[in-house]
């Protein structure tokens, strides 16, 4: 049998122009023979009209030529022994040759088809080289440059497909699926939606002119409408947006029916210009090469760890000891989940990470930065590894700009934090960013302070803290314990000297267990922009069947909701332009989060 590479070349005149739907791509050995059923775990309440609802919707939306045209594309991809459309990106013969390799892969393609062997609508939305986050949990030893990352989504059940692909193996080294997540779109999709939102007369209603496709802003930052089949159905949502004076129009726009769904004005308030971009280009490329492509190692004040910008979880610390002991197998920033109405429920979910070959929707925009830790009476205690992640049109409205922060003290304590400087899209905003801290220790409990004694949780579980929420006279809620010592966890309730304000958390405790990746490696979005309870994106890992966590190896998941205000006197969470010196200036009011750990023996 030829190998896939060699049928990729007899295919590359079909392939020059890039990914098209050619069915006989899917004529690939192992690609369609005993296709697995969909897990009832994946799909509890699964409905058949799904796999059609797209097809229905989208025959009566004959208003847009380029609506027809991507309807015509749908239809053939379901047609294909593979139900797959492929990535419509311009790639090169590698992200090809890996697009290949993983959908020859039935481990990948597992969701491709019910149990009914119906095909459901899926697509391949990227193709990206592999960091090293990619691959926490391979353990062979591999050639980095070889590695592509292919990322598909399931319309039908709303699931995430992702893959390792090691070109020159020509093999599929790991593959996950991720239920209720979607990756970041295409460049397609982002251009669909804004020609949507651009082209609907209910838009240019509202705007009272018709604005240009240049003009909408955060078009591929994923959303929700509460209400709307983006909440019910679980549909892929984003919210091309356009700004008008002090208010900002959110278009949210179906992708999965293609349509326009709801229209919401949110206040933005008056500002001056973006600060200038000086030698961005050049900024960006330092950041890929020396900080997403490499893992640098940080030795100071006896701490030592190794750190790296990731495409969509942050700025990610792991391996990181104290005094030579482990503490901590890796922590990272997963999402910002960023919610403006209570009552809609609509607004973006936000990941943060590299600048080029990423997924995330707000940037690093500078190096990280290791910095001296102070006290109030300036006394040096420990130090501080920042980065920060910023739109490129902020300050002005949606525009964003996000700080996380590592703070490690000479006692043995260590702080994960983070902050939102506005100004957003909105002053009625709630930031939920989403924090994983995996724990060195493999023998450990988890328990709270009831407000008498220590409860030890038997099974994996979450909690809120809220005014009813116990802490002991030193402001522990928390304790994480092993046979010699531990941590006592303290929440953020206004204490950190920072401008915090409290955090009003959602924390949640899983078990690691190797071989099962449930965010070791880089996640995508998790969780929806806008649920105003638990369900944040780490409950996935927890839920149906909680598993028992007595003496085991833990990750801590931490869910922050910060409410943010632009009112004078009472600044939080926002920014602002203002006008000194003849000059115009950014002021920044963050609402900086996050859990103090204080460890005791």
């Amino acid at each position: 049998m030829q190998t896939l590479l060699n049928r990729m070349k007899q295919k590359t005149k079909l392939l020059s122009t890039g990914c098209l739907l050619l069915s006989t791509l899917f004529f690939i050995a192992g690609c369609n023979d005993n296709p697995a059923a969909v897990s009832k775990s994946i799909i509890p309440a699964y409905d058949k009209d799904v796999l059609n609802s797209i097809i229905v919707n989208a025959d009566s939306l004959r208003t847009f030529p380029f609506v027809e045209q991507r309807v015509s594309l749908i239809k053939a991809a379901l047609k294909n022994p593979l139900p797959v459309m492929l990535c419509q990106d311009s790639l090169n013969s590698h992200q090809l040759l890996a697009q290949l390799i993983a959908l020859s892969d039935t481990g990948f393609t597992k969701y491709v088809f019910t149990n009914d062997h119906l095909p459901l609508r899926n697509e391949v939305f990227g193709i990206y080289p592999a960091r090293q986050s990619d691959i926490v949990t391979v353990k062979d030893p591999v050639t980095l440059s070889n590695l592509y990352r292919v990322e598909m989504y399931n319309y039908g059940l709303n699931l995430s497909s992702f893959a390792i692909v090691d070109v020159k193996q020509q093999q599929v080294l790991l593959y996950s699926h991720q239920p209720e997540s979607q990756p970041d779109i295409p460049v397609v999709l982002k251009n669909l939606a804004v020609q949507i939102a651009a082209a609907s007369p209910e838009v240019q209603q509202s705007l009272g002119f018709k604005p240009g496709e240049k003009d909408a802003l955060m078009a591929s930052t994923k959303t929700a409408l509460n209400r709307s089949r983006c909440e019910r159905s679980h549909h892929l949502c984003v919210a091309p947006t356009f700004i008008k004076n002090d208010k900002a129009l959110w278009v949210i726009v179906d992708l999965t029916d293609q349509r326009l769904v709801g229209l919401r004005w949110t206040n933005v308030g008056n500002t001056g210009p973006a600060a200038a971009l000086t030698e961005k280009k050049l900024q960006d490329d330092k950041i890929t090469s020396c900080f997403c492509e490499l893992e640098q190692v940080l030795k100071k004040n006896e701490w030592s760890m190794k750190y790296m910008l990731t495409s969509s979880d942050g700025l990610r610390i792991s391996d990181v000891s104290f005094n030579n002991k482990p503490v901590l197998r890796s922590a990272k920033l997963v999402d910002w989940h960023v919610n403006y109405s209570g009552t809609d429920g609509f607004g973006y979910s936000d990941a943060v990470g590299c600048p080029y070959f990423s997924q995330a929707a707000v940037i690093a925009w500078e190096t990280p930065k290791v910095a001296e830790l102070k006290d109030d009476k300036n006394n040096v205690i420990g130090f501080v590894l920042e980065q920060v992640f910023r739109s490129e049109g902020w300050p002005t409205p949606c525009n964003y700009n996000y700080q996380q922060r590592y703070e490690f003290y000479n006692d043995g304590r260590f702080r994960v934090t983070c902050a939102s400087n506005g100004r957003g899209c909105g002053n009625n905003g709630t930031y939920r960013p989403v924090f994983r801290i995996a724990f060195a220790e493999q023998h450990s409990n988890f328990s709270n302070w009831d407000g008498k004694e220590w409860k030890t949780w038997e099974q994996e579980k979450w909690q809120e803290q809220n005014s009813l929420s116990n802490y002991t006279k030193e402001g522990y809620m928390y304790k994480l314990a092993s046979l010699d010592g531990g941590y006592y966890m303290e929440p953020g309730n206004g204490q950190f000297g920072d401008g915090g304000k409290g955090d009003f958390s959602f924390v949640y405790v899983t078990k690691h267990e190797t071989g099962r990746d449930e965010g070791e490696n880089d996640l995508s979005t998790i969780g929806p922009c806008c649920n105003t309870d638990y369900h944040q994106g780490p409950e996935k890992f927890i839920e149906p069947q909680p598993e028992n966590i007595n003496n085991s190896s833990l990750v801590v998941w931490y869910v922050a909701q910060l409410k943010n205000d632009d009112r004078k006197g009472s600044e939080y969470c926002w920014s602002e332009s203002v006008l000194e010196n003849g000059v115009y200036t950014t002021k920044i009011y963050p609402c900086f989060c996050g859990p103090m750990f204080v460890p005791f023996k």
